[in-house]
Order: structure tokens, then sequence, then C-alpha cells
């Protein structure tokens, strides 16, 4: 890990970099054919040969590695990561003492000034997230860290930049005691059954905390809801628990339906008073405008990017068509719970796509709320991208 590349950053991005942007991606770079070794480290320098900032070389989705610090002097080395470990688990020192939610993210990356990886806490368990094969040289230093910092469990790993996304049985489990899964933990008060052995998702999207609660707490006394997209029914669970008349999930997963049934159950409540269908979204929204059935509260929280047989959803293109076919079946004074964790535009272009679908249904609408990640899942200024959750409550105004 002592080896060093420079890096020559073209001089249109220098400013960028100098400004703090921390990803590096392949149109900044003079000479990215040095990049040979995932996890070495990378010196950036400017045309002029001015010093820039260093990170590593790591492959993944959004680039080619991250810089963790403008000093060219730091040393990137296990006292580093522990320093922004520690700075980090200080930051959600308060979240350990709320025994009403034992289920959060302690490091979320770039935002806590290490790109690459995020680790979640699940009421005594650590889960790290590796994004790259180039972070993943880093594990040592890692887990080192964690150990040096907290008590805990067990530590839990899933190598999210295994393109193959298959897991073999207990891959996932580096040290400690192995839990006994379902684990149960806690958020506002509610109990979410998770896996951290099991695939690359864990049973729960731990980003869209506030969200539930508020569905729970503000909107679903009632209601007939429907949730759309609904992967294991966490949504749902929330909507019944705050009185719900009726929810209804759907989703294509064939897993969906036990999944969502498993947390149901795990907080008392009669999952055959619900309905939980396995269906394509797209299908079902034909089906419900072909019966006239109408809901009081609609939940769209698509993938960024899906495929079925019959269609491809990208949220960037797609996104307005979607809401177009949730008004269609929302009940006029009744809520549509739009979200989106695509990185790709900002909330200003989301609410965009909200004024255009509801201009061409000849709708009017008004926003209620809005969302973006909770406190644990910390973001820097400089890398918006890193703020991908936008979530807003919109309410269906009778034309």
């Amino acid at each position: 890990m002592t080896k060093e590349i420079s890096l020559k950053i073209k001089s249109k991005f220098t400013n960028k970099f100098k400004s703090g942007y921390p990803l590096i991606f392949k149109d900044a770079l003079l000479n990215s054919e040095v990049l040979k070794e995932e996890g070495s480290i990378v010196k950036l320098f400017d045309e002029r040969n001015h010093f820039i900032g260093k990170g590593y070389y790591g492959k993944q989705n959004k680039g080619y590695g991250w810089v963790l610090t403008q000093k060219e002097s730091e040393k990137i080395d296990q006292v580093f990561f522990e320093k922004k470990l520690h700075f980090a688990l200080k930051h959600r020192a308060h979240l350990y003492e709320d025994a009403e939610t034992t289920a959060f993210r302690v490091f979320n990356g770039e935002g806590d000034g290490i790109g690459g990886f995020t680790i979640d806490y699940f009421d005594g368990y650590y889960l790290i997230n590796w994004y790259s094969e180039g972070i993943y040289q880093f594990k040592e230093s890692v887990i080192t860290s964690l150990e040096n910092l907290v008590s805990f469990k067990a530590i839990y790993e899933k190598k999210r930049f295994d393109t193959k996304g298959q897991y073999m049985e207990d891959d996932d489990f580096v040290m400690g005691e192995r839990a006994e899964f379902p684990l149960l933990v806690k958020e506002n008060g509610a109990v979410f059954a998770v896996y951290l052995n099991d695939g690359a998702m864990v049973g729960v999207f731990l980003d869209q905390r506030e969200v539930r609660r508020t569905i729970r707490d503000q909107y679903a006394a009632g209601k007939t809801v429907l949730n759309t997209f609904s992967y294991t029914g966490a949504f749902s669970v929330f909507a019944a628990l705050g009185g719900a008349k009726k929810t209804t999930s759907v989703d294509l997963a064939n897993r969906s339906l036990s999944k969502t049934i498993e947390q149901f159950r795990v907080n008392d409540i009669d999952y055959e008073a619900q309905d939980i269908i396995v269906e394509d979204v797209f299908k079902y929204f034909k089906y419900a405008v072909r019966k006239q059935l109408k809901f009081e509260m609609v939940i769209l929280d698509p993938p960024s990017f899906a495929r079925s047989k019959k269609h491809t959803f990208s949220a960037a293109k797609d996104y307005k068509n979607l809401l177009k076919e949730a008004i269609a079946i929302t009940e006029d004074h009744g809520v549509i719970v739009a979200s989106t964790n695509c990185s790709t535009f900002d909330m200003k272009k989301f609410k965009g796509f909200i004024e255009a679908a509801f201009k061409e249904m000849n709708g009017k609408y008004e926003v209620l709320e809005q969302f973006s990640l909770p406190e644990d899942f910390k973001t820097i200024k400089e890398f918006k991208e890193g703020n991908y959750l936008k979530v807003v409550f919109i309410k269906k105004i009778k034309g």
C-alpha cells in the first residue's frame, strides 16, 4: 500500500478538486492509463505540477476513486481511518442512546471523509458495505479502527463491487459472534426483521426513517394506502401502525410476499387484513384503472433503474410518467409520497417532474412537505450527488 501514483488533472477541473470535490472521475484525468492496481494511493497534481490532493484508486460506478486529504504530508494509514471513524461515531453518539431506534448509519462514505464504503449499526452488530476493490484493500485498517473504537457483538460485510451479486452462505461474517437471523431491530418504536448474511440487501433502507415516521404519525390514519415497489413492505408497516384502513403492497419480486408478511408479523399486525401483491407495478396501475380502484395515499419509491420483462424504468427519464399513473388512481385530496434515490438530478428538477405530471393530467396539487437524507447519512456541500434522497408529500387537489 506504499506505492503512490501521480495523476494529472485537466486544467478545467483543477478548481473543482481544489474546492473540495472528492470523486476522482475519468474525464478529469490526463493520464488515467497509469492506474493499474486498485487500492493504490494516488496524488493529484495540476498541469503545472502543483499538488491538489491525495486519495486512492478504486473503480465503482461513480468513478475512479476518492480524494481523502488535501494535505500532501498526511498519511493514509490505520491512524487516518481511525481518526475519521472516531469523528463519525462522535457525530452519532446521541443515536446510540435512543432505545426506540436501534438501526442507523454510523459512517457515510465521502460525507464522513472517506468515499467508497459505509457502516451501518444494527443493535450491536455492524455492517460494512464496500463499493470497490480499491477501498476493500483498506479492510484491515477499517476493521482495526472499529475494534479500537466500539464494542460490538459482531461485524458483517457486503462486497457491493461483486458484479455477480452472489454470496456464499455466511460469507458476509467477519468477526465476533454470529447473529441469529432474523435480527430484530427497532425504528421509532416499530420493529424490522433484518438479515446481514443474505445477499446485497438487509431488508430495510435506513435512509427513509423520517419519511416512515411521518407517514405513521401524520398521514396514515383511516386511509387506504397503496405502497408500490414495496420491497419488504416497510412503508406499509408504518402506515398500518399509523391506523391505515388498509394497505396494499405491490412489488415484482417473488420474495417480497414472504418478506412483507414477516415484517407485519414481527409488528403484531394481521397480514391477512392487508393486500400483498406480487406483480409488475405498471401492470397493477392498469388493473387499478380498469377496476376503478382509488387510494387515499399512494407511495412511490422506485429504484433508480429497473427492468422487468415488459418494462424498463429509469427515474431520470420516466418518473414523470410514473407520477401520472399514480395521479390517476389517487383520490381527490389524497396524498402521493413521491420518492427517488436517483443522484443524477436534484430536488428542483424532481419538483419539475411533479409539476409537469399534474399539468399533463390537468390536475392541481399542493406540496405539503419534503425530505432529504436524515442526519446519520451525512453529506458534504462539495459533493451534491451524495445527498441523493428526494421525497415530496403531494396533496392532490380536486380540479
